[in-house]
């Protein structure tokens, strides 16, 4: 019985280049304690710079608490350690994964510690304006002290951290399951590169061809490099997706230049997020990538990352911060609009206030959008799915006469609307309780706009990469011309949207949409 979980057609798992893989919760583990090692620097630095250069106590003698002299700095203390911590995260310090070099991780704790010493500093003449001894003045040599003290510290701690991992992973132990596409000369490069160099980090499970999807692949076959060595071919482009899950791929690195960027496109959009795979592209490929880009080296090799993910985790964080703030707020002042639509929309025409109807999110999930109802109840559908089909496919509005002007998302002069749901549509303020969906974490205030199930069923391979990102209850769709764009020209500006994401841009687009709702472009 053949033991391969993929197919027969694949050769199984080279041996040895399983029984090295850590259990999973050991790089979890070591984060969080590497992140409390932190933490306790962070402390003691501050705490010893204080000693050295005021050479009072820290502790009271006379009892468990702060001593008289150090009161003043413990309330900056509560801001240095989360001002470390954060900035070091935001450095990425904590990404353990993939190849490093110690000059750019010395590099990263420079500016975390350069910065945060700053924030710390700032924190003290505006902590200093609410101390009960507003004539305090801070010994600047304190935190001159500390900087020097935790500059030291840190770039000791992690780089000790480094090299320890580097003599784990030159044993062989948790590195990076690793797939290579191409049978190039460039994928003999790499592969070597890697062999030869186990302290990057990466184990090369085999080579992925990627030849004509049409020619029957021949299984047991091996990729031969210039020096002797031999690496196994496991299969072809079209089999990416099943060999990932079954080897538990983390990295692809691609070499052949001749693949067209639509079946890798597809390739990857079938692997999904989920398995949080990383994709890196040889310097010949830079026509295939999207603007989010990183060139980072491996060894000797350039290489360049492609953002599987279209925010980091810091940049999502703060993203959804500022959904829930702003949301909260527009909630709030919003209530007595809540409450005089509820009432025009009941009095106006019999069914409920609310219209729920099942969009998807991000990464294609399935959920509920709500809307004040504009429509009579119990509405034939059909009509706005038949317009959504002759948008995707290119089509004008039959009853456009506008020069023909596509009418994206609204059917023209639609019989279904009340009276009440025409003002609202013109106003967007039916949109008003996705407010909801915002707090919910299923929207956020600005994005892509939520496609219908049906909708998505139309869309190309392409049309799908604005499933990248939350959708929003308004988006730089809205602001460039709203209804009147054309489908593809709608998910162009989505896709430029998300690759060019920026808290700046959405506070602009947001302060875009009041003009578009008052020339009622979501109206007709």
């Amino acid at each position: 019985m053949d033991d391969n979980p993929v197919t027969s057609t694949h050769p199984p798992i080279p041996a040895g280049q399983t029984h090295n893989r850590v259990p999973v919760w050991v790089m979890p583990a070591a984060k969080t304690l590497t992140f409390a090692g932190d933490a306790f620097l962070a402390v003691i630095c501050f705490v010893l710079a204080f000693k050295l250069r005021e050479g009072q106590p820290v502790l009271s003698a006379t009892a468990w608490a702060w001593s008289k002299q150090f009161v003043p700095y413990a309330g900056i203390l509560l801001l240095a350690v989360p001002a470390r911590l954060g900035l070091l995260v935001y450095e990425r310090v904590y990404r353990f994964a993939g190849a490093f070099t110690y000059l750019q991780e010395t590099i990263r704790i420079f500016k975390a510690i350069l910065v945060s010493s700053l924030l710390v500093v700032a924190w003290a003449f505006l902590f200093r304006g609410g101390f009960s001894f507003r004539e305090f003045s801070y010994s600047r040599g304190v935190f001159l002290v500390d900087f020097a003290l935790s500059l030291a510290a840190f770039t000791l701690f992690h780089e000790g951290l480094r090299f320890i991992q580097t003599r784990i992973r030159e044993r062989g132990i948790n590195l990076i399951p690793t797939l290579i596409v191409g049978t190039n000369s460039e994928a003999a490069q790499t592969l070597q590169e890697l062999r030869d160099r186990p302290a990057l980090g990466y184990r090369v499970f085999g080579i992925i061809e990627s030849g004509d999807a049409n020619v029957k692949f021949k299984p047991g076959r091996e990729f031969k490099m210039e020096n002797g060595e031999r690496s196994p071919i496991l299969g072809r482009l079209d089999d990416l997706a099943v060999l990932i899950r079954t080897y538990h791929i983390q990295e692809v690195i691609i070499t052949d230049n001749s693949i067209e960027s639509e079946r890798l496109f597809e390739a990857m959009m079938q692997i999904g997020r989920a398995n949080k795979v990383e994709f890196r592209f040889a310097p010949s490929l830079f026509d295939l990538l999207p603007q989010k880009t990183s060139v980072e080296q491996i060894g000797v090799l350039p290489m360049v990352r492609l953002f599987r993910e279209p925010l980091t985790d810091i940049q999502r964080f703060i993203k959804r911060l500022s959904d829930l703030v702003i949301a909260s707020i527009a909630g709030l002042l919003a209530l007595p609009f809540w409450v005089l639509i509820s009432i025009l929309v009941k009095f106006d025409s019999p069914g409920s206030v609310l219209f729920r109807q099942e969009r998807i999110g991000m990464d294609g999930r399935r959920f509920l959008c709500y809307k004040f109802r504009t429509m009579l109840v119990n509405s034939d559908e059909n009509i706005h799915r038949e317009m959504y089909q002759k948008n995707i496919e290119g089509l004008t509005d039959a009853n456009a006469g506008d020069e023909d002007a596509p009418l994206y998302g609204k059917v023209r002069d639609d019989p279904r609307v009340t009276r009440i749901g025409r003002w609202l549509r013109r106003t967007s303020l039916d949109e008003l309780p996705q407010i909801l969906n915002v707090i919910r974490g299923e929207m956020s205030i600005v994005g892509p706009r939520p496609p219908i199930p049906y909708e998505v069923e139309e869309y190309d391979v392409w049309h799908r990469k604005r499933l990248d990102m939350k959708p929003g209850i308004t988006g730089l769709w809205q602001v460039s011309g709203r209804n009147r764009l054309t489908f593809d020209e709608m998910v162009k500006v989505d896709l430029f949207y998300i690759e060019n994401w920026s808290l700046m841009l959405d506070v602009k687009i947001i302060f875009l949409t009041a003009p578009a709702v008052f020339r009622g472009d979501g109206s007709k």
